[in-house]
């Protein structure tokens, strides 16, 4: 219908007009009146364009081979530059998106293009930007999409992963043992003050093995204090019997040096009798 002085703009879309050559104006959405023959129209889309890069081989700083793919996302905001400025913009946009690609993964480390994705994303787009502002294009958002490493290089990180886990076992089993030891000493402590916590527990194992075996077990906790408690009872019985008759024991028995002397019969101390009397 241009060509009969009528064209239709779609509400995404903004219609860039040249008379003769010459830019003449830009318009909005709606039915669009033009001169035949000497007026032209390109229409521009203010929608946001997907871009995906394609895999590529990169060399890191750390000399890594690696396949990096990518997507960009990117929109028009000014038709008149989208056109002047570029040729296509879309094929510009693709081209520099992958040699910024190339030239930012290959100035970083491997483990920097792994763990720090986002700040890679944010180098690349804030190049992009400074080159695509002149073409009226604005980049939204750049992604890394797909990073492949060679078959030696994923073993090895599986390797040094399996390590690393490893080691964390390791440690969080010595902080167990470790825990564990001083809550055993801590048991130990009150067992130390309180004998009848050993009983209670005894009992507790008791009770626990009842329920998963069905089976009599013989328990000896209980008989042999009652042996201690017997043999301290024989003890302290013959203590009193020796402490009641001390002439039992014996007619060897020494003589107890804090006893007073003997007075004989009538209480009083017998003189020692000299020979001439």
């Amino acid at each position: 219908m241009a060509r009969f002085g009528v064209a239709i703009v779609k509400e995404y879309e903004r219609g860039v007009v040249f008379r003769l050559g010459k830019l003449r104006n830009v318009r909005n959405p709606g039915m669009r009146f033009m001169i035949p023959l000497a007026d032209r129209m390109l229409k521009v889309s203010l929608r946001t364009i997907t871009r995906p890069i394609d895999s590529q081989q990169v060399i890191t700083k750390d000399n890594v081979s690696i396949n990096v793919a990518a997507v960009v996302y990117y929109r028009r905001v000014d038709p008149v530059k989208s056109i002047i400025e570029v040729e296509n913009a879309d094929a510009a946009i693709y081209q520099i998106a992958q040699t910024t690609l190339r030239n930012v993964v290959g100035s970083s480390s491997l483990d920097l293009v792994l763990s720090h994705t986002g700040e890679l994303n944010v180098a690349i787009k804030e190049i992009l930007e400074a080159t695509s502002e002149r073409w009226g294009v604005v980049v939204q958002i750049v992604e890394l999409k797909d990073i492949v490493l060679p078959d030696s290089m994923k073993r090895a990180m599986a390797r040094e992963a399996e390590a690393e886990r490893e080691k964390r076992a390791k440690i969080i089993a010595a902080e167990g043992e470790a825990l564990s030891a001083g809550k055993l000493a801590e048991a130990a402590d009150v067992i130390r003050d309180h004998p009848i916590a050993l009983q209670l527990r005894n009992l507790q194992v008791l009770g626990e093995i009842a329920i998963e075996r069905n089976s009599t077990i013989i328990f000896p906790a209980q008989f042999l204090d009652s042996v201690r408690a017997l043999a301290q009872f024989v003890e302290n019985e013959s203590r009193g019997h020796r402490h009641l008759f001390p002439d039992s024991a014996g007619p060897n028995a020494s003589v107890d040096p804090g006893s007073p002397p003997d007075h004989g019969e009538g209480g009083e101390p017998e003189l020692p009798v000299s020979p001439g009397e």
